[in-house]
């Protein structure tokens, strides 16, 4: 957690994106409070005048009328504040979420491979929520628990002096007590936020794995294991509750004991008649919500440890070091396929010593074909994620068009892009759904066109709803090999110029692999293209062939080029078709 900007901190600096809303809340509610001492005032006028001044009801109309108009007007405010409140949370939960997931996205896929799903999730999602009472009614709140009190303690002050000072010397004993016992309280929060992140990290990968715990029959373990995250998570639950239940209750006491103090002094002083009917019922009417607002701060104070507990999490992903990337070209590009140049490219993944990628040179033409082979481990998926800049090298460049590619704005730089990888990522939704994360404004004919030049065509028409068939989460409902294929038609639909594809061809059986070099071939049709390929008949096609060993280039040229050489290329087609054996 970033020393420099704690989490508290952290929640007053967001607040100004909500100041307006917030003190819409806070003026609407100040003006319910007047409206509720004029109120009170009324009603003790009228009860003085129908008990103590034998007031006839003609009399006392005119009074219940303003009474009654009071408590409408009232009505209304509350209404109005209730409105502020939500569009001030409302506001800051969406341009929160907003923010934390491009910041997730410029954090980079390494960042990311080192953090919890689960945990990532519930941030995103449980976490920004456990902000809406702050924003909601905690700073409101703590405005009118200033405001309300003293403006009764003004209109109680000339009426009756003793009351205000049993008032104003007890009323401070609230906040005191209700801040020495959330500190104690915030700790909790805390350890409760992480104890659910990891249960709900833990959870999420078991979900996931499902299936290979049950193969290793190991669902018991597993489910012991959930057991006892979520007894701990219960255990640090029910602290928090003691502690909140704990702070509710000195809170009522202090004011109840305050209230019935003042109420005893009233009734002495009514039957001494040191004080009139009419004042002491006013004092009485005012004495409870005096205290209200901050009998009310126990309860939104503990909404503001749940926040700070949960802001903690987002406090380190905002301060977390983002790739620094910050270009601004967009005329590198023409209709042409572009030309990629690497120069001294290395790389070395953090909290390694050796590095995935090491003075890597290559020039790749325009619409020319790489395959990149090499043994598990080579560096073929770490030059991957440089080239789609999902990662930036330590040292070296990448140039699209002799422009550095960090020169590029991002946002163009993947207009141009496509990418397939090994197991492409499909989203619960429609086969259309899918298709037109490529090109949202693709009509049907275009996504069938695509599904033909991919291979894909004729089992997506043999799905029972065609294009409207939804494929499941990542795509469980299609085979391996259709999955891919999909893929490649979301790659046309993109209709990209510059084209990565990793190991498309890995795990599959002899028609599957046909059918996906075949759509390969027509994608890297007036394309820039890199493939990085496992299997012999993947990179056929290829115009020029790199080998990758240690993250090196050793090895280049055409397969047969190679393959006279006798080295690594040749030891890895040798007598099979796995190019990483």
């Amino acid at each position: 957690m970033s020393n420099i900007n704690p989490p508290a901190a952290w929640l007053k600096t967001e607040s100004e994106a909500v100041r307006r809303p917030v003190g819409r809340a806070i003026a609407v509610e100040s003006a319910g409070g007047v409206l509720l001492i004029a109120q009170a005032a009324v009603l003790a006028h009228v009860a003085n005048g129908v008990i103590f001044g034998e007031a006839a009801l003609a009399d006392v109309m005119p009074w219940l009328g303003g009474f009654l108009l009071l408590i409408g007007a009232r009505a209304v405010l509350a209404y109005a504040a209730e409105r502020a409140r939500f569009t001030a949370a409302a506001t800051i939960k969406t341009a929160l979420r907003e923010r934390l997931l491009q910041r997730i996205e410029a954090l980079g896929v390494v960042w990311q491979r080192g953090m919890a799903s689960g945990d990532l999730v519930e941030t995103l999602t449980e976490g920004v929520e456990k902000l809406e009472a702050y924003y909601g009614r905690y700073l409101s709140q703590t405005a009118v628990a200033v405001l309300l009190p003293v403006a009764i303690l003004a209109v109680i002050t000339p009426i009756d002096w003793l009351s205000a000072l049993v008032l104003l010397t007890t009323a401070p004993l609230i906040p005191v007590f209700m801040i020495f016992i959330g500190k104690g309280a915030e700790t909790l929060n805390q350890r409760q936020w992480r104890r659910l992140g990891l249960l709900s990290g833990h959870f999420l990968d078991a979900l996931q794995g499902l299936t290979t715990l049950r193969i290793f029959n190991l669902g018991a373990r597993e489910a012991r294991l959930i057991e006892r995250l979520s007894d701990d998570y219960r255990r640090s639950t029910m602290a928090v509750l003691r502690i909140a239940f704990l702070s509710s209750l000195v809170l009522e006491f202090l004011a109840t004991v305050s209230i019935a103090l003042v109420a005893v002094l009233i009734g002495f002083r009514l039957m001494w008649g040191q004080l009139g009917f009419e004042a002491g019922f006013l004092v009485l009417l005012l004495a409870p919500e005096f205290y209200l607002p901050l009998r009310n701060m126990g309860s939104v104070y503990h909404a503001r440890m749940e926040a700070v507990a949960a802001a903690e999490r987002m406090v380190e992903i905002l301060d977390a070091p983002t790739l620094a990337w910050r270009g601004t070209r967009l005329d590198v590009f023409t209709p042409a396929p572009p030309r990629v140049t690497l120069n001294e490219l290395s790389y070395t993944y953090p909290g390694n010593d050796e590095p995935a990628l090491a003075d890597i040179d290559l020039a790749i033409a325009p619409g020319e074909t790489v395959a990149v082979v090499g043994a598990s481990g080579a560096g073929k998926s770490t030059l991957a994620l440089t080239l789609l800049g999902l990662i930036q090298a330590d040292r070296g460049t990448i140039r699209i068009n002799d422009v550095p590619l960090t020169d590029i704005a991002i946002n163009v730089w993947r207009e141009q892009l496509a990418w397939v990888a090994q197991q492409p990522r499909l989203f619960h939704g429609s086969v259309r759904d899918n298709l037109r994360l490529g090109d949202p404004a693709a009509d049907d004919t275009a996504l069938w066109a695509a599904l033909e030049r991919a291979q894909a065509r004729e089992f997506v028409a043999a799905l029972p709803q065609g294009l409207d068939t939804s494929i499941g989460e990542r795509g469980l409902r299609l085979s391996g090999g259709q999955a891919q294929r999909l893929a490649i038609a979301r790659a046309f639909v993109r209709n990209a110029r510059f084209v990565v594809v990793d190991e498309i061809s890995a795990h599959l059986d002899t028609d599957n692999e046909r059918r996906l070099v075949t759509a390969l071939k027509s994608l890297a049709h007036g394309r820039t293209m890199v493939l990085i390929a496992h299997r012999l008949a993947s990179v056929a096609h290829a115009d020029r062939i790199i080998v990758m060993d240690g993250g090196r280039i050793v090895e280049q040229g055409t397969h047969d080029e190679l393959l006279d050489r006798n080295g690594i290329y040749a030891r890895l087609a040798a007598g099979a078709q796995d190019l990483a054996a």
